[in-house]
């Protein structure tokens, strides 16, 4: 578009050209979504071995005094260990509750990940292990950066924060992002059956505007020295 007045579209030019010119122009106005949304859309596709990572390191870790310890032939009370999650992290509200055996948990006790209320932190999770036996607390801890990343890339890939008015928005620029990946491979698909003589002289036509656009300031360089 280096060419033209920012937003033009060529309405008197073939429509191969219009489909062109639409297509930069999209590209560029929504460029930084599209790399919000693909970056975001990589870290989603990664979500399985992001948790695996955590379970192997940081969970491991909060559990490591527990592992030479006999299996659990019966468990306390789930409530008791809702009413401790409830009292380490005040003002938080639960989002799920794992129990003991289950990935997210470890034989010996019960998972409670509990999140904040405000539009950021509700997206955002704390885990805290609770004895199964006793209903004490034994370990909580922050989210690495890493798990951080991943809820945080969730809600923006799929624009589900912010209410209705964010999904309508996120709607619409999905269809954009529709336009410029088609238009795409339209221009491509139609570039392949452009003459080759038609391609040179485009070049050539290309070239001598450069060349018409850089003598003018050449010569105003000359006068300047």
């Amino acid at each position: 578009m280096r060419k033209l007045p920012f937003g033009t579209v060529r309405k008197d030019k073939s429509a191969r050209t219009q489909w062109l010119d639409l297509h930069n122009l999209l590209g560029i106005a929504t460029l930084l979504w599209l790399l919000v949304v693909a970056t975001t859309g990589v870290i989603n596709s990664l979500s399985i071995p992001i948790f695996g990572y955590w379970q192997n390191t940081e969970l491991a870790a909060m559990t490591a005094s527990y592992k030479d310890r006999p299996a659990l032939t019966e468990t306390g009370s789930v409530e008791q260990a809702l009413r401790t999650a409830y009292g380490a992290a005040p003002g938080m509200e639960l989002n799920w509750i794992s129990f003991p055996g289950n990935d997210s948990a470890s034989p010996h006790h019960y998972a409670a990940f509990v999140h904040g209320n405000t539009p950021l932190t509700s997206k955002l999770l704390k885990p805290l292990l609770i004895d199964a036996q006793t209903g004490e607390l034994t370990d909580r801890r922050e989210m690495p950066w890493y798990v951080t990343a991943l809820l945080i890339s969730q809600p923006l890939h799929f624009g589900d924060y912010g209410g209705l008015p964010l999904k309508i928005l996120w709607s619409l620029l999905d269809i954009l992002a529709i336009v410029v990946l088609g238009s795409g491979i339209y221009l491509w698909l139609k570039k392949r059956t452009v003459p080759i003589e038609e391609r040179l002289q485009g070049l050539l036509n290309g070239a001598a505007s450069d060349q018409a656009i850089a003598l003018p300031a050449l010569h105003r360089g000359e006068q300047h020295e």
